[in-house]
């Protein structure tokens, strides 16, 4: 069983029981939920993951007034809550954080994005980091009938606005031409080891970041980034099984073919939406040229 599964079979057995009964008059303002970091929430979780921080378990919500009159009482209530479940006991890594629990609405997105509320400008947008992103909108939302969680997490999937959107595509660009298209064979040809591993490493990081952009998704924790590329509908498939030929090659001349394979299908389809209209074969003319397209000066400065 999947541990999201699991934890909202845990919740509707356990936490729905336990607030109608502990907490019946902020029924209706409390969210319930597994959002987070865990393997789980991304749905990624196998026998491996069982090890630490996995198991029985979920988030609750509250916003600041409701924390600060029932806060305490309801962690303590949930401290009481079975251990084991399903068979199931969950297994947690102090050492990781409170993953799990009683949190302000506010504090829980603070903790991610350094805001308490969804962004409001481009420049509160343009500092934020995708994985972190991506953490605070995974997993699922069990029960929010007071709504405030769910508004702030909408604000969110809805995505970056498009200018920031194409400064983060136009940097991707130029980071993946740098590392791929041309540190790659250039530190071969210098036979310098430890560069050409680096260069083809921040390709391919950077290039299924490139890719999760085109699809408008957020790129999660870099130990899942190769897994959940494949998913995406937009050069997801052909991103993940061109990674997973150049890492398994042994001739550097056919890695060379693949990243410029990858390259080559990321330009057509920066082409296709219209963010590009650069003939030259080598990323970093598009990028500047997705550059070129972005409508406020300010967030246009950020993008080389």
């Amino acid at each position: 069983m999947k541990g999201l599964e699991l934890c909202h079979k845990y919740f509707m057995t356990y936490g729905e029981e336990m607030i109608k009964k502990k907490f019946y008059s902020y029924r209706h303002k409390i969210a319930a939920g597994l959002v987070g970091q865990g393997s789980e929430c991304f749905g990624f979780d196998d026998a491996i993951s069982r090890d630490h921080d996995w198991g029985p378990g979920f988030c609750l919500w509250l916003d600041n007034e409701d924390f600060n009159a029932i806060g305490i009482q309801l962690q303590e209530e949930y401290e009481k809550l079975p251990e084991e479940f399903m068979g199931f006991v969950r297994k947690a890594d102090i050492s990781s954080g409170k993953r799990v629990g009683v949190f302000k609405i506010n504090d829980f997105y603070e903790w991610f994005t350094g805001l308490t509320q969804a962004p409001e400008n481009h420049k509160q947008w343009i500092n934020l980091l995708d994985e972190y992103l991506c953490a605070c909108t995974n997993g699922k939302v069990f029960y929010d009938p007071l709504g405030k969680f769910s508004d702030i997490r909408k604000k969110f999937l809805s995505f970056y606005p498009e200018d920031i959107r194409k400064v983060k595509i136009a940097a991707k660009c130029i980071s993946c031409a740098q590392s791929g298209q041309y540190n790659f064979a250039r530190s071969l040809k210098r036979q310098e080891s430890f560069a050409v591993m680096y260069a083809q490493n921040a390709f391919c990081s950077d290039i299924i970041s490139l890719v999760f952009l085109l699809n408008r998704k957020f790129a999660p924790f870099y130990k899942w980034k190769h897994r959940a590329v494949r998913e995406l509908p937009v050069l997801g498939a052909l991103t993940y099984e061109g990674i997973d030929k150049m890492l398994e090659q042994n001739d550097y001349q056919k890695k060379i073919e693949i990243i410029e394979n990858i390259c080559s299908a990321v330009i057509s389809e920066l082409k296709a939406e219209g963010l590009s209209y650069s003939e030259s074969d080598f990323l970093l003319d598009h990028g500047r040229s997705v550059q070129e397209r972005i409508k406020d000066n300010n967030v246009r400065a950020r993008a080389i």
